[in-house]
């Protein structure tokens, strides 16, 4: 029987360990410190747009991991900073019976088109993920999910390439857990397409004008698309899904505000972000492929230095950092 290691107990994580206990599919929630201590004392407090419940969830400390078996699939649910550690850790544990964990696939849920390649390094069977959900962790113990009907919607598939047996019947368990999800062979194109989005969280991080803001987002994904296609990526359209996410929404009054996405989350709770992963990885190809991305540097380095002055989102004005180029 199929086992799910769920490893990283944040928003995306602790969500999808929620919806695996309702659906009846088994699986392990692998976190550390305050939040998974909170979960295993007192249960995970988990925010719908259908309501509120306490959910007792299966965990493990990341101290005492689960012993792995044979039939066993990790699910990658850390940002994508900590890929290179985790991959680490989990990649030589033992088997039940069997060998390293390296043998075992390894689904990652990670924004950018880092997690992949480093995964690689260690892991034999990789299943990249791209994941639309709308998500809070801010509060340690308590998860708010604002999508509906389903939880989010997921682009699942083998890494670089392909489609297997594994990869879609990792897909039916997505869906029964309510999630809109597809298998796709070029899963490369859906997480270039959602990086293109993603690179507009570090908006998120400032105060300003909402005009002045639309417009730097606009300007950071835009320069991410021409970086991506000369890097050779080639981003979906949405009018790519087969599936039909026309109902999809993220649920007013959800507890989901606009403004709020995992990198305002992680500043907020003073952890560290993926900006080096989102922004970054667009300066990184730019390098490589001799374009400019200046609007991507700039807001990767106002969000390093907000960082290392342990500064709160909202208290750096943008006109700052984008003023001077958009002029």
């Amino acid at each position: 029987m199929t086992r799910y290691i769920i490893i990283g107990a944040g928003a995306v994580g602790a969500s999808l360990a929620a919806e695996f206990e309702t659906h009846g599919i088994p699986y392990v929630l692998v976190g550390r410190g305050a939040q998974i201590a909170h979960i295993a004392a007192h249960g995970l407090s988990y925010r719908r747009p259908g309501g509120h419940r306490v959910l007792r969830l299966n965990t493990a400390d990341i101290a005492t991991p689960p012993a792995l078996q044979p039939g066993d699939i990790l699910v990658l649910a850390v940002k994508t900073q900590d890929v290179e550690s985790a991959t680490e850790f989990w990649a030589w544990r033992q088997v039940e019976d069997a060998g390293f964990a390296s043998e075992l696939p390894l689904v990652t849920l990670q924004n950018g088109l880092t997690a992949e390649d480093i995964a690689l390094r260690r892991f034999d069977r990789v299943y990249g993920a791209s994941i639309r959900i709308p998500a809070r962790y801010t509060v340690t113990g308590e998860v708010v999910v604002g999508g509906e009907p389903n939880v989010g919607i997921v682009a699942l598939g083998r890494y670089p390439e392909g489609i297997d047996d594994t990869a879609l019947s990792i897909v039916a368990d997505l869906a029964k857990a309510v999630y809109l999800v597809e298998a796709r062979a070029d899963i490369r194109r859906w997480k270039a397409a959602k990086l293109e989005h993603s690179v507009t969280n570090a908006v998120e991080l400032f105060a300003g004008a909402p005009e002045l803001r639309s417009k730097a987002a606009a300007g950071l994904a835009q320069e991410a698309r021409a970086v991506l296609i000369a890097a050779g990526y080639d981003p979906v359209a949405p009018s790519e899904w087969k599936i039909d996410i026309s109902s999809w929404r993220v649920a007013p009054e959800s507890g989901i505000e606009p403004g709020q996405q995992s990198t305002w989350q992680s500043f907020t709770r003073g952890t560290t972000s993926e900006v080096d992963y989102l922004n970054g990885e667009i300066v990184r190809l730019a390098r490589i492929y001799g374009i400019a991305a200046p609007l991507n540097a700039a807001f990767q380095q106002a969000a390093a230095r907000l960082a290392l002055e342990g500064r709160q989102p909202g208290t750096r004005n943008i006109a700052e950092i984008f003023g001077g180029i958009a002029g």
